[in-house]
This record gives C-alpha cells, structure tokens and sequence, in this order.
C-alpha cells in the first residue's frame, strides 16, 4: 500500500534524512528495566582484550543439542557422535542425562563398562536437582575411573516465582540439599568425581544472588585448584546485548569466593543471533571454558557453535586445539548424527560461505589467488607455506578441506575477473585482458536468459562455442602456408574481397583441462571492426591459424551458396 509521508509525520528525534515511520508493533510489552550497571566506568578488563588461547572446550551435542532434536539420537548415532568429537580433540563431553530416558542411560553405561573413553577425555552426565534423579545418574557412571556430575536448577526470578513457586531461600536449599547429596554420593563411588553447577537463567538472575548461591555450592563441594567445580553460567535465553554478558562473567570472576578452584564456564545461546559474540566477549571477560554444540545445534536458535568460535581463533593465528582440517566431514558426520543440514550460509561450513557471485568480488578473489601464486613462484615456496591474504576470504578454504572450485560461481551478477578465473583454473586458459570483458558479455547474455547459475562445464563449453568455431572456414586452413602462414591466408581471404588484418595475436600454453597443448587468441580488423577468435591447436601454428579462422567465422564473413569463396556479412558485435 502506498502512503504519502511528510516531514510532520517523522519522529522528532530522527534526522532529517530518515523517513523511516514507527512501525505499529507492539514494541510496549518489551520494554523491561535495564541490566544492573555491575562495573564501574573504565574498570571493565575485557575491551580489546586479543585471544590469546583457547578455552577449554565442551560439547554439549549429545545432551543439549540431543534434546532439541524432533528425532532423538539413537544409540548408533550417538556413538557415531562421540566418536566424531574424540577425532576432533574434544577432552570435554558431556554425554548425556542419564535419568532422562533408558537411551540415554544405556547409552553413559555402554562408553564406561565398553571402556570406550580414551584416558585424556572427561565425560560429564547432567542432572536436574530431584534427589533420585541425581540417584539415578549416580547409577548411569556406576564403575567409571572418573566423570563430572552436572547440577542444573533455574535461579531467575521469573523461573522461581512463575514455574517453581519457590523463594529465592527456597532455591537456595535446593541448590544445598543437591549439592550435599552429590558430595555423599561421590564419596562412596569407585571413581575420581568432580562437579559441575549451572544456575540456568544466570543472565536473568539478580547478580547478587548468583553469586551467593555459586559461592554456596562451591564452598559445599570444597573447591581446590586440585579438585575444581566447573561453575556453567547459562545465558539460557539470549535478552542482552553481548557486552551485559561479558560484564556479567567479569564481575562474577573479580568476586568469586574460591576463584581459584574454579572452572568459569560459559554457555551462551543464540535467542539474538549474538551468541558467538557473547562467548568471545566472555572468554575476555575471564571465562576458561565455553559449552555449546557442532554447528549450534540446541533449542530454539541454537546454542553457540564450537566451529565458528574454534575458526575465529584460527583465523586469528591462535591454534584452536581441535582438528578442523576437513569440515565437509565434519558436517557430513553431524547431518547424519543430527538428521538436520547445516544452513548453505553457516560460517566456515556452509555450501556457499566461500563462493562469490558478484563480478567485483570475483575479480578481487581470482586477483589475490593469482598474487599470492606468484608471491609463492618468487620465493620458491609452495602456497600454502604463505601467509593467507586474500579479498574476501577470511581464511584458505584449502586449510578446511574445501576446495577453490566453489570459490567463484557463475549467474547473471558474475563479471570477467570471475569468468576469466574460472577458465584459468579449471581448464589452464588465459584470456588475454581485451578478451575477458567481451567474454564475459557473452556469458551474461546466457544467464540472463536462464535466469540461473551457470555450471561451470558450460562455460567452457560457451567459451568454445563462441571463440573456436571456424565454420565454413575450415577449407582455408589448407591455404596457410609458407614461412608466414596467417599472412598467407589473409591474402587469400582479401583475394576474395575480405579486408582483414591482424591486430594482435597471444599465443600460450594449453592447460591440461583444455586437450590441446597450445592456444592462440587472434583479434582481428574485419573490414575494420575488431574482432576476436581462439584456437586450440597440437602445434603453435595450428592454434594459430584455428585463432585467425574462427575470428573470421566470427566477423560474419562465409563461404556464399556453400563454396569457398568468402562474402563479408557483418561483424557480430560483442561475439553473436
């Protein structure tokens, strides 16, 4: 619906250039008190703190990202999980909630009596604070040589008052009683047991009471450097800005009792799409450790991806302690685990997070590609032995296991930079510059038609079609001969009354995509108009002369009534 805005009609606090009009949503039920202001201005130790290192990382797919999935993890998938995370150099894994269901309890019992935990991993089970279902994961790691027991129980208010019915006192026993039974309970099993506590809702829990009940837990379960707690603050339900988070996870570490003996976890979800923002923040702020999932499986938008923070660090020249050198097998593995695809944009992983269709992006891709292969020549180095600098491309596709071959894709909004990268690489053709412009028009005619992207077969098959058809020229190669051959053949041609001479002529190499073992593009003044034709040849000569007689072919002068004698018809502009 079209409407009339005038001036009067914008919002007084907007400039002048802003039309934009409110928006008729109802934006009165979402305005809520702003988050306590827990650091004093210029005291907050995480801006423009640089990673220096990885956090211990903790893959929470086979519990959190499990019970988001509308089709749970099967026991065979779930071992096919485990074992894809002990590949890639998990040493934390959480491997499920044991009282939750029978799958998930014969699943803890099958990895600890089938001794399928190597001896550098930690498991951890997770458990509600309900006494026997902390009983019944007790059972679940029945024999084990050591695991962490995760305590979970909500804090915030809205939590308390609105699911539980419970006072913060209330909560506060709970968070005692259970940590007091899971202290009794690990002194009578076999194993090394340590601890884990969440106080889900933490972001939207008063910050004073989150940290007296942390403080509480962890005095109960004695927490030394030799013995920690992983203390796991939640953002179970992403309501700020990245930055409240990481005031939050600064505040808590300066102010922790036994700071010394505890693991400040994190595990951010992505309710604002901000969740790899607040873990990176937080690990700033102080944090050691971050849960979350492959690919940010979890409920609703997800949890934080491991991947995307783990590539961060590498792409910042910090080793990410986890393989993650062939990420289409990683993602292969977790689709068939989580019966779910990763999005064609997720970052790293993604069909297209490494593919340009824009002309000026392709061009400025195939331009660094071509610097730093030249840069690798001078030095006489291979190119990966290079820094990686490339428009674009934050890291080397190659270093993930992908490969260049997706990196520039063809459709309508292509241009000749692209266009010219792809023959170069695929096929080992290079267009001289004059050509790839005229090239590229001739490819967009065809896209624009289709409407759709080009396969990249098809561009050569366009390129050949277009440039190396010599038509009904092909009798007069029989009449290059002599020490000049194309000159030869040009004075037959004029002999005819065809006025065309030779304007510039490259000769290269055939790439071994191309069959021949050389090329020649020829461009051509047809009766004055220039003109371009490519040959592919055995022999420099023999692309040469296919270059002059496709160009001809090309200028629209032909062989009359089907004989041999050439009659001009027009030069085809731009190639058609």
């Amino acid at each position: 619906m079209k409407t009339n805005t005038s001036a009067d009609q914008r919002l007084r606090t907007q400039p002048w250039w802003n039309a934009q009009q409110p928006s008729g949503m109802p934006v009165h039920r979402y305005q809520r008190a702003e988050p306590q202001d827990l650091l004093e201005p210029g005291t907050r130790t995480w801006l423009g703190r640089a990673p220096g290192h990885a956090p211990l990382w903790s893959s929470v797919d086979l519990r959190d990202g499990n019970q988001a999935l509308a089709n749970p993890m099967d026991l065979r998938r779930k071992r096919k999980m485990f074992d894809l995370l002990v590949r890639l150099g998990f040493k934390d894994i959480e491997i499920g909630y044991p009282s939750a269901s029978e799958i998930e309890f014969e699943f803890v019992r099958h990895l600890i009596t089938g001794r399928h935990i190597p001896d550098d991993v930690t498991v951890t089970v997770f458990t509600p604070a309900i006494p026997e279902l902390i009983d019944r994961t007790f059972e679940a790691i029945r024999g084990t040589d050591r695991a962490v027991v995760h305590l979970c129980h909500a804090t915030a208010c809205l939590w308390r008052e609105v699911v539980f019915r419970k006072t913060p006192s209330e909560v506060m026993a709970l968070a005692q009683e259970s940590a007091q039974r899971m202290v009794r309970l690990a002194d009578r099993a076999d194993g090394a047991i340590r601890f884990e506590y969440s106080p889900e809702t933490f972001n939207v829990t008063e910050p004073q009471f989150a940290l007296e009940i942390a403080n509480t837990v962890a005095e109960i379960v004695e927490a030394t450097p030799e013995r920690p707690l992983t203390l796991n603050l939640p953002s179970t339900v992403e309501v700020h800005a990245p930055s409240v988070f990481a005031d939050q996870i600064e505040w808590m570490s300066r102010n922790l009792d036994r700071r010394d003996g505890i693991i400040l976890s994190v595990h951010p979800h992505n309710d604002r799409g901000t969740a790899v923002a607040a873990a990176e923040f937080a690990l700033a702020a102080g944090a050691d450790r971050v849960e979350g999932t492959l690919f940010g499986n979890g409920e609703r938008t997800g949890n934080v991806c491991l991947v995307t923070l783990a590539l961060n660090l590498f792409s910042r020249g910090v080793d990410p302690q986890l393989d993650l050198s062939d990420v289409p097998a990683v993602r292969q593995a977790v689709e068939e685990c989580n019966q779910m695809p990763v999005p064609a944009r997720h970052p790293y992983a993604g069909d297209l997070v490494f593919t340009a269709f824009s002309g000026t992006h392709q061009d400025a891709i195939a331009k660094g590609l071509l610097h730093l292969e030249d840069q690798a020549g001078a030095a006489e180095v291979p190119v990966a032995e290079l820094p990686w600098d490339v428009p674009y491309l934050p890291v080397d596709p190659q270093d993930l296991g992908r490969s260049y071959e997706a990196v520039i894709r063809v459709n309508s909004q292509s241009g000749k930079g692209g266009i010219a990268h792809v023959l170069r690489t695929r096929w080992g053709i290079e267009l001289p510059v004059a050509l790839r412009a005229e090239f590229a028009r001739v490819v967009q005619r065809v896209t624009d038609l289709s409407g759709t992207e080009v396969d990249l077969g098809r561009i050569w098959d366009i390129f050949r079609a277009e440039y190396c058809d010599v038509g009904g020229w092909a009798d007069f190669a029989a009449l290059a001969s002599g020490d000049d051959p194309v000159e030869a053949l040009l004075a037959e041609a004029r002999a005819f009354g065809v006025d065309a001479d030779v304007e510039q002529l490259v000769r290269d190499e055939g790439g071994p995509g191309s069959g021949a073992r050389h090329v020649c593009y020829a461009r051509l003044f047809v009766a004055h108009e220039p003109v371009w034709g490519a040959g592919l040849g055995a022999t420099p000569d023999e692309a040469t002369v296919r270059a002059v007689l496709s160009a001809l072919h090309r200028s629209g002068a032909r062989p009359a009534n089907g004989g041999s004698v050439p009659q001009l018809a027009g030069v085809r502009e731009g190639g058609q």
